[in-house]
């Protein structure tokens, strides 16, 4: 075998088998000339609710009761959608953690029901004098085809704690096995480019060197999409990201 074709079969080997070949980590830097990212999520289609019938547990999970697929405010603005940026390989510091990121559950629902982590530790907790089964499941394409499990734990003990090690980026939804009806969503960042809606829709990222991305915007019931746009430096990009079901 010639010089050339062994490192191409060796990587050939690592992919059939499965393996992830190891990628540089983000890289802090002092970003000068970083432009702006403003944007609004929205949705215009109809708001539907999923009908919640507690068959267990019901002194602390409550009783029946209907809940929307996705907060919309009266001008369309989508509360609690996620939106980060895609590879990006280098640029601002992280902001500072005090704590590990924590999901929670209390009254048979995550809390937060969404949130942004990055990659690295984070603790499950079980507020709630019930038993729960808190399962994770990793996505393949923007919150769809989620299927392969990144943790599955027994939580039977009101104020357990346990902690797990996220390390690769990507999108999570979470149930839990005793209490079928629970729902929580994870994004896991590998850069701190990323944010959540507030209830009006909106979102801000600053310090974005100059460069091409890839912008996605994820809600749990639509699914994401994602926007290529381009950053110049110390300009202000304005973006619309409409989800569609």
């Amino acid at each position: 075998m010639n010089k050339l074709a062994q490192p191409v079969s060796l990587l050939l080997f690592f992919c059939l088998a499965g393996w992830v070949l190891p990628v540089h980590a983000y890289k802090e830097v002092n970003v000068s000339n970083g432009g702006t990212i403003e944007g609004k999520v929205t949705f215009t289609g109809r708001v539907k609710k999923r009908t919640i019938i507690p068959t267990k547990d019901k002194s602390v999970c409550g009783g029946m009761r209907k809940v929307p697929l996705i907060i919309v405010g009266p001008d369309k603005g989508v509360k609690d959608s996620i939106v980060y940026l895609r590879k990006v390989k280098k640029g601002k510091a992280w902001p500072k953690q005090e704590t590990i990121p924590v999901l929670d559950q209390k009254g048979c629902r995550f809390a937060p029901n969404v949130q942004v982590i990055r990659k690295g530790k984070f603790a499950i907790v079980n507020s709630d004098p019930v038993l729960h089964n808190t399962h994770g499941y990793l996505c393949k394409k923007l919150g769809k085809s989620c299927k392969r499990t990144a943790f599955n734990l027994a939580l039977p003990k009101q104020n357990q704690r346990v902690e797990k090690n996220m390390k690769r980026a990507g999108t999570v939804k979470v149930d839990c096995d005793a209490h079928g009806w629970m729902l929580g969503w994870m994004q896991v960042v590998d850069n701190p480019y990323y944010a959540i809606t507030g209830t009006d829709g909106t979102f801000t990222m600053t310090d974005v060197p100059p460069g091409k991305y890839t912008l996605v915007a994820f809600q749990g019931y639509t699914g994401g999409l994602e926007i290529p746009l381009t950053v110049k430096a110390n300009e202000l990009v304005k973006v619309n990201a409409q989800l569609k079901k």
